[in-house]
């Protein structure tokens, strides 16, 4: 079994939650975190099982094997 590691960024909307894996550009949702994430997981192995059967899923290791990820939120100022 092949582990794959991955960032997941996630934030409220009027709705619930929106999640998002910013390396494959992949996005799900949920009534609260914890379920957004659940369901991006779903949706990245779903991802990953299609590149998988594609050949696309070499290419797709280099993203996940970067040793070092990071997340950060920052505010910009317009006039």
């Amino acid at each position: 079994m092949k582990h794959f590691k991955f960032l997941a960024v996630i934030w409220k909307e009027e709705a619930g939650y929106v999640s998002y894996c910013p390396e494959l550009e992949v996005s799900s949702c949920g009534d609260s975190p914890e379920e957004a994430l659940h369901n991006l997981k779903e949706a990245v192995e779903l991802y990953l099982e299609n590149a998988k059967e594609l050949g696309m899923l070499e290419d797709i290791k280099k993203l996940a094997q970067t040793p070092e990820k990071f997340a950060s939120s920052f505010e910009v100022e317009m006039q």
